[in-house]
């Protein structure tokens, strides 16, 4: 379980779901003072509106996590997470309209039977701020739950600021081997090997700064290295990007995190062979955007 593999949006998910569960402690009626019940003395509200929505917010997080293999009887973890969503913001619309929960009708019949007050004596109460926040709070988190999948701003990773961070390089190497990001002796990013500065590391696939034009494809095909001289390297992901197996399945073997290292191991066209940390290899389709060690 990979949680450097949330995003932006799964942020916005978390913190709805925390101010979800904050709301379950307010007023649900308002005008009550001290004696004002809250979720927690509702069970039905309690369930199908704030727990619900929790629970869903945890299945978001956990499946992002978890990647591919996170499915649970063949369901998507986060799919299963949205829907819950959608009900606990339906939910809270009919909490809103219905604030009595249809109990004042019940109550004005007992009053009316039993001498109690006689018909109308009982009054739908307004919403307390444990509903209302409460319904904020369950549409902000359907939005993101949304939204996560769709807007490019909120699949950003979570805990980019700070770059990805290399880990233990590959066969139980000490820090400073050969090929890893970072050692004495490897190339750093921005500088060649061999200690000659460098104009700054440029994206996979981007187009290099500076004044110079960049050339034909057809001499920069006859000046650029041949194939059989791929030379493996270390790259970290701006996004999580899904790994294919070698053999050209659909089905994804993994996902690629940012915020990890990981090892290119071969060149096929556009597509690149990577390898995890835990030796599992298999194609990166799309190379764009990585950062090269």
């Amino acid at each position: 379980m990979n949680f450097r593999s949330l995003t932006r949006g799964d942020g916005v998910v978390i913190g709805a779901a925390v101010l979800l569960f904050i709301a379950s402690f307010l007023d649900t009626f308002d005008g009550g003072g001290d004696e004002a019940p809250t979720a927690w003395d509702n069970g039905n509200l309690l369930m199908s509106m704030y727990l619900l929505g929790i629970i869903g917010a945890a299945l978001i997080a956990v499946g992002r996590a978890m990647g591919p293999q996170g499915k649970v009887l063949g369901l998507d973890l986060g799919t299963v997470g949205i829907g819950l969503t959608f009900a606990s913001a339906w939910s809270a619309l009919g909490a809103i309209f219905d604030t009595g929960q249809s109990y004042d009708k019940f109550i004005e019949l007992l009053n009316s039977r039993f001498g109690g007050g006689g018909s109308g004596s009982s009054d739908t109460p307004d919403a307390g701020t444990g509903l209302i926040l409460g319904l904020i709070a369950a549409l902000i988190l359907v939005a993101a739950a949304v939204a996560t999948n769709i807007v490019p701003a909120l699949k950003a990773p979570l805990a980019g600021a700070g770059g990805p961070k290399p880990p233990q390089p590959y066969g139980g190497q000490p820090q400073g081997g050969y090929g890893y990001p970072g050692a004495q002796g490897a190339p750093q990013p921005g500088q060649q090997y061999g200690g000659q500065p460098a104009a700054p590391a440029q994206p996979y696939g981007g187009q290099p700064q500076g004044g110079g034009q960049t050339p034909p494809p057809a001499q920069a095909q006859q000046a650029g290295a041949p194939a059989g001289d791929f030379s493996p390297f270390w790259f970290a992901v701006p996004v999580p990007r899904p790994l294919y197996a070698e053999d050209g399945s659909p089905t994804p073997i993994a996902e690629l995190a940012p915020g990890t290292w990981y090892l290119a191991v071969e060149q096929r066209g556009q597509s690149l062979v990577a390898q995890t940390q835990d030796g599992r290899r298999g194609v990166l389709q799309d190379t764009t955007g990585i950062q090269r060690g």
